[in-house]
Order: structure tokens, then C-alpha cells, then sequence
């Protein structure tokens, strides 16, 4: 029987120098804390340290203590860091256009629990009747539709949401607008989302048929952070699958929505479970 995942996750970054460890875990020690689960990496490139330190707290320690005593730490290494409790499942909000694919694994990984979350709303620039086949039900559906005279006002609606229901993430599953400047902006660091590999090589409508036609012979999918460089954000996770000359575009089509599925599904699960450390243009993944 696997064991129950720790509540608490600590995840820092900072320039490295010696010390850092043994001050963290003897804090962390010294107030309670029973270390479950511990990762690091330190950035030859930049010299900066990451770590996420996933932990217990035994004999009544009070979370709160925890954090305000940590601050001192983290103001002597110049830490950016965040303690989380997951205890609660991290509230979400699903985007989506007329591809569901994406959402209805999502959905489906939610309600197995295999995700730890709580789908807060889903927004789709299409009606509710472009989805018979998927199960709505406890999710608030919010059909939001937009043209070009119409984006700022319909994003406007969007942000509503976000905050209104206290959404701490939000996942374009297949969600085909552009989202402006200032709206990925206010998302940033929380906001994913996923789209086939050959981008840049190839852009616009049929993709894969694109791909076909250049006789390609890796087909793949990729998870980022949606920053205002339109799909040039932080990579969160990729995979691919070799293509043969007897593959047709349907067939392309077919297994590019499995790897979308599955890109976005592991790229979602490490966000929740605080496994993402942005680390500039990149980012630091702590997969398990």
C-alpha cells in the first residue's frame, strides 16, 4: 500500500552557497517538522539553488509559526519561497474551445483521484450543447464568446471569474484564443497551456496535416506557463511519438490528441503538487 503524500511542501530558490541545506532542515526540524520527501538542484549555469522539501508537522506545531519563523531564513539566503498546505485540493479553473480531449481526461483524472483539485468553473467560447458527450456535473459551465471586437470585454469576464471563484490555476485545455498581454500577465506563473510541438515549423489551421505533408517522423506535445510570447513560455512538459510514411493525417491527428492528453494531465499534476520552479525563461521540474 503506497503511503499517504505529506501535507506540507516547501519550495525555495535562491543563489547557492554552503549552508542552505543544513539551515532548512534543521529549522525545519527544530520546529516539528517530519521530513517525507526531499529534492534539489543546483544551476551550474546560474549559480541558483532550487529545492522543494515535502514534510509533516508532528506534536501540534502550528503551520502559521512555521512560516513567520522561516521568514528570517529566507531574508538571510534572499529566498523567493512558499510553504503550502495540501491538505486542500488547489482550486481550478478549465478553459476550452471546440477540441475537448484534453478537458474530458482532465475531468476524468479529477474525478478518479488522480488529480488533487477542485475544478472551480469551465469556460469555453462555444455553447454547452458542443460537448453532449462530457459530464458537466458539479462543474459550473460558463459559455463566453468572443470576437475580435469583443476580446477585452470577454477577458474582462474571464478575470471575473478567476477571481470570483478564487481560481489559484488556470488550464487552457485546448483553449484556441490568444490571450492578451495584460491578461497573461496577470496569470503569470499560473496559467498552462498545452499545444503541439511543431510550433514554430508549423503554424495556423491543420497541423498535422502540415506535418504530413513535410513526411515528418516525430509528432509530439508540449505544457508551458502562457507568458505574452505566444506559446514561447516556460516548458512544464513534453513528450513525442515516432510517425511512419504509412501514417495518414487522421492517424496523426489520433495520436496527437494522446499526447496532448497525457502532456497536460502530468504537467497539471506537477503544478498542484508544487513540483514547477520557475527558474528565468525555464523551469526547474521535480517529477516524481
Amino acid at each position: 500500500m503506497s503511503q499517504p503524500k505529506a501535507q506540507y511542501v516547501l519550495t525555495l530558490s535562491c543563489q547557492n552557497r554552503p549552508g542552505i541545506v543544513a539551515a532548512v532542515s534543521t529549522y525545519l526540524f527544530r520546529h516539528g517538522a517530519d521530513i517525507r520527501e526531499a529534492q534539489q538542484f543546483d544551476d551550474a549555469e546560474t549559480g541558483k539553488f532550487f529545492a522543494r522539501i515535502a514534510f509533516d508537522l508532528l506534536g501540534g506545531a502550528e503551520p502559521g509559526a512555521l512560516r513567520e519563523g522561516f521568514a528570517a531564513i529566507a531574508t538571510e539566503f534572499g529566498m523567493g519561497w512558499r510553504i503550502s498546505d495540501h491538505a486542500a485540493p488547489r482550486r481550478v479553473l478549465l478553459m476550452v474551445s471546440k477540441f475537448d480531449h484534453c478537458l474530458a481526461d482532465l475531468l476524468y483524472r479529477w474525478r478518479i483521484g488522480e488529480l488533487a483539485m477542485t475544478p472551480t468553473a469551465i469556460v469555453s467560447n462555444h455553447g454547452i450543447e458542443a460537448y453532449a458527450g462530457l459530464d458537466f456535473s458539479g462543474v459550473p459551465f460558463h459559455h463566453l464568446p468572443i470576437t475580435k471586437d469583443t476580446k477585452m470585454e470577454q477577458e474582462a469576464q474571464i478575470w471575473g471569474l478567476v477571481k470570483q471563484t478564487q481560481s489559484d490555476l488556470v488550464v487552457l485545455a485546448r483553449y484556441m484564443q490568444v490571450l492578451s498581454d495584460a491578461l497573461a500577465q496577470k496569470l503569470s506563473g499560473r496559467c498552462i497551456n498545452i499545444h503541439h510541438s511543431f510550433l514554430p515549423g508549423f503554424k495556423g489551421a491543420k497541423p498535422y496535416h502540415q506535418a504530413h505533408g513535410r513526411g515528418v517522423k516525430l509528432i509530439g506535445a508540449t505544457a508551458h506557463y502562457v507568458t505574452s510570447d505566444l506559446d514561447e513560455g516556460p516548458i512544464i512538459e513534453q513528450d513525442v511519438e515516432r510517425i511512419s510514411h504509412a501514417d495518414t493525417p487522421d492517424d496523426l491527428v489520433r495520436k496527437g490528441r494522446d499526447i496532448e492528453r497525457r502532456v497536460l494531465a502530468r504537467a497539471v499534476r506537477y503544478h498542484l503538487e508544487d513540483r514547477v520552479i520557475l527558474n528565468g525563461t525555464k523551469t526547474v521540474v521535480f517529477a516524481s
